[in-house]
């Protein structure tokens, strides 16, 4: 009985509820713990210690992992009615599927450490704005939307190759620095036109490639801005998303007027295909080492 006991007072935290819903679907490591449910690893390994304690969790190595898994199946009951009181538990489901590619996903752990050793070291000509020149350069010409374009400095340099790029900014004082810019340097195929990204100033089917570079966390309505890139885009055609990985950097909505926090993978691939998106990609694809060391996500799809 007091073993009974013991294992409902564990129950009594959520977080340690999510943790036990996700391990009766998979066994799983800290790293993928804290992967779906963007939490510390501090704090996962305090409440997995406790799960063990209470005979709930056992785990086992291997190779250079530790997989912890769910042992009490006389629980699963209880758990899923509890899962009925945790508004993270469907969203929780949907991030294993992700980890899980992840874990099969050893070609993208072997370009992580490419893209790590890249100007670690210096040699002669080598260099990141060599390796973006030449990425687009190969771009083919295409009418491009940039989506909360800011200056349009990106806008500026998809200009160089695209057929005709559209630059949407709400800023009035934005929309006239970037025009006056484009003249200034005769780039005669790049518009400024200002709008809201949730009611873009764009024709149905009009654009190859939508473009968001850390403008989806200033929308009010950021699965509606994803929803007005499918829109415009032409059947066939692609949306790209950069924007920050959740983060706990509070600050950050006074000092650069962010509404949101940054999203998970799992936010903006829903985001993507709630709106009809196929093919969704998602990868974290830049750690800042300086605090608050953001990280920065790469999503891609295409339009059917």
């Amino acid at each position: 009985m007091a073993s009974i006991l013991k294992s409902l007072k564990v129950l009594a935290d959520p977080n340690r509820v999510r943790i036990l819903l996700v391990l009766q679907l998979e066994e799983l490591s800290v790293a993928e713990l804290q992967e779906i449910l963007s939490m510390g690893q501090s704090r996962i390994s305090t409440l997995l210690a406790q799960l063990k304690q209470a005979r709930l969790v056992e785990d086992r190595r291997t190779g250079k992992s530790i997989l912890y898994r769910f042992t009490a199946a006389d629980f699963n009951t209880v758990l899923a009615e509890a899962a009925k009181e945790i508004p993270q538990a469907a969203e929780d489901a949907e991030a294993i599927k992700l980890a899980l590619a992840k874990r099969k996903d050893r070609m993208r752990a072997y370009f992580d450490g490419l893209a790590g050793k890249f100007g670690r070291h210096y040699v002669p000509g080598r260099s990141w704005k060599g390796l973006a020149e030449t990425l687009l350069a190969l771009m083919p010409p295409l009418e491009v939307a940039d989506l909360g374009a800011g200056e349009g400095t990106f806008s500026q340099l998809l200009a160089r190759r695209a057929k005709h790029v559209i630059a949407i900014d709400n800023s009035e004082k934005m929309v006239e620095y970037g025009s006056d810019l484009a003249r200034k340097h005769g780039i005669e195929n790049l518009e400024y036109r200002r709008g809201d990204i949730e009611a873009v100033p764009i024709a149905d089917e009009s654009i190859d490639l939508a473009f968001f570079s850390q403008a989806l966390h200033h929308a009010q309505h950021p699965a509606r801005a994803v929803a007005e890139a499918w829109r415009i885009l032409k059947p066939g055609g692609r949306i790209v998303v950069l924007d920050l990985v959740r983060h706990n950097f509070e600050e950050a909505r006074e000092m650069y007027a962010d509404l949101w926090l940054g999203f998970t993978e799992v936010e903006v691939r829903r985001f993507l295909e709630q709106a009809g998106f196929q093919n969704v990609e998602t990868s974290v694809v830049h750690h800042e080492e300086e605090a608050p060391h953001f990280e920065t996500m790469l999503a891609l799809a295409s339009k059917p």
